[in-house]
């Protein structure tokens, strides 16, 4: 896997070409008399949600909304606008009538340069960097599929209604992958491995029938074709292991099925990763096969090679192909000037089979070729059937993207890990994975004693040969108060240096979420916490 950093400001043609300019929207309507502006498909779903919550509701009027619910994401603009109407939805706070919902574009525009002719985008995702860098990729992966490129980056979406602290804001960071695979060939050489992890799966089937999440093996799902395939089942269970690794409670994970209107436009294929937290679903990792869907279209806007060359697996075929010959003499004496750019392709393309056929089809039919602007006729072109001899095909690869809302994960995160201690309500605890927490352990003095102050530095000197952070305090606060304080700050060990110290060179550590304790000697600390922090051996082995 690259690790690859990209513009967040972006020409417009990037996004005039991968569709975002002209598709990549949300339904809004307004307040008639205000002009307040509101996401439709939130305001319905607000209206179903109270009406659900009436007792007395009859059930067959029951299932009726919770089958509008489902399908609140997928509604077209008419069909939304029906369900408002059938509904009366008002705006929240005034109670005026709404408006017919209408598209938004989310992305922020911008004029890049001093003219104010060249327009550009505030990227709304990372993925249309990696893309048009491409080939660079591609040649540092020395031409060979499948591969993957990862960006962590700033990403900006002009929001009609955020809410929700940090789940829905205009500004926010990605960590997006793009795995390039060969689009015959979707397989993963790892998918053995995980064939046997069951996950929580919410299809698109089970959403419109109003059936509960199943719990499938990867493997079963993917052979059922629930999942498209196993590059992309092989990273759903990646994204289930990772959520549960830093914290994230197994039964508040689901993962929910795009409905088919709901799907972006450049997706086959997506699942969520939703997270259950006081404000429901949460969609925070999107795991979608994009197909080949973004360099085919970069390919063709910009005229750059996008391909990759994959290897016949049986060795070299003969294969019918076509060769064109150019009389690059005749096009240089008629256009002169405008024929270099025009022959500089036509160069570039005499290995593509696909680009001569398409070529040769458009001389047949109109008498001739358009290339960069230039007519070129009969009389300059040409085409012959030949036998090739091929090792492989030049493909433009598949991309199975897992992209991650860091804000939400954290967000989750948080709301997971806060509680209160059963015998003590005043007493909060945020029960971070040792792997996570930015402090991995505490040192303190029981009191402020000189002796037990000069050891500070040597445990510490120990820490720091593993690379374990700590936060020292040497304040005369009771133990207690000190446990409690750093408790309340998700660390997970807390080291304490007392009178025995001094005499056997040995400490007391906590663990932070049992409370209990063992004595370590100074020289084996470092290590033991460190195995500890890797998830090596179990607070109970320690004990």
């Amino acid at each position: 896997m690259l690790q690859i950093q990209t513009a967040t400001l972006t020409p417009e043609i990037v996004f005039k070409t991968s569709g975002h300019v002209d598709k990549f929207e949300d339904l809004m309507v307004n307040d008639t008399i205000t002009g307040e502006c509101f996401r439709a498909d939130h305001l319905l779903e607000d209206e179903l949600e109270k009406l659900l919550a009436q007792p007395d509701l009859p059930g067959p009027q029951k299932d009726e909304i919770k089958a509008a619910l489902a399908r609140a994401d997928d509604f077209t603009a008419r069909e939304l606008g029906e369900q408002l109407k059938k509904y009366h939805v008002l705006a929240p706070e005034t109670g005026n009538p709404i408006s017919d919902p209408f598209p938004f574009n989310l992305m922020f525009s911008t004029q890049i340069g001093p003219t104010g002719k060249f327009k550009g985008y505030l990227r709304p995702e990372t993925a249309q960097g990696m893309f048009v860098n491409f080939p660079r990729l591609l040649d540092f992966n020395n031409g060979r599929l499948p591969f993957a490129a990862a960006q962590i980056g700033g990403a900006f979406r002009n929001e009609i209604s955020p809410r929700s602290g940090l789940l829905r804001v205009r500004e926010f960071v990605l960590a997006e992958i793009e795995h390039f695979v060969d689009p015959q060939d979707k397989s993963h050489a790892k998918f053995a491995e995980v064939a046997d992890v069951a996950l929580p799966l919410f299809s698109r089937a089970s959403q419109v029938g109003l059936a509960p999440v199943q719990h499938l093996p990867i493997g079963r799902a993917v052979e059922e074709g629930i999942v498209n395939n196993q590059t992309l089942g092989y990273f759903l269970v990646r994204v289930y292991m990772f959520l549960v690794k830093i914290g994230i409670q197994k039964d508040k994970i689901r993962f929910r099925q795009h409905l088919q209107n709901e799907m972006a436009h450049y997706a086959t294929d997506c699942w969520d990763a939703e997270i259950f937290t006081t404000y429901g679903w949460i969609e925070c990792v999107g795991n979608a096969d994009r197909a080949c869907f973004d360099l085919t279209v970069h390919e063709k806007a910009s005229g750059k090679n996008m391909a990759a060359f994959v290897l016949y697996p049986d060795g070299i075929r003969d294969v019918a192909g076509l060769e064109i010959a150019v009389d690059k003499g005749a096009v240089g004496k008629t256009w002169r000037g405008e024929a270099k750019s025009a022959l500089a392709y036509l160069e570039s393309v005499k290995e593509d089979q696909e680009v001569l056929k398409a070529l040769r089809e458009e001389l047949n039919n109109n008498g001739e070729i358009e290339v960069k602007g230039l007519k070129l006729s009969s009389q300059y072109v040409s085409f012959k059937e030949v036998t090739i001899r091929q090792t492989g095909r030049s493909i433009n690869p598949s991309v199975i993207e897992p992209s991650f809302g860091l804000g939400r994960i954290i967000y989750c995160l948080l709301e997971h890990s806060f509680y209160t201690r059963p015998d003590a309500e005043s007493r909060a605890v945020l029960r971070l994975k040792p792997i996570i927490a930015p402090y991995k352990t505490s040192l303190f003095p029981l009191v402020s004693d000189e002796k037990m102050l000069a050891i500070v530095p040597k445990v510490l000197q120990g820490l720091t040969r593993y690379r374990i952070s700590c936060k020292v305090d040497t304040t005369g606060t009771s133990i207690g108060k000190r446990y409690a304080r750093t408790d309340e700050i998700g660390i997970p060990f807390g080291i304490t240096i007392d009178a025995d110290t001094v005499v056997d060179g040995t400490v007391t550590v906590r663990e932070r979420d049992s409370m209990r304790q063992v004595r370590v000697g100074i020289e084996g600390l470092g290590e033991l916490l460190r195995d500890l922090i890797d998830e090596v051996v179990s607070w109970e082995e320690v004990e």
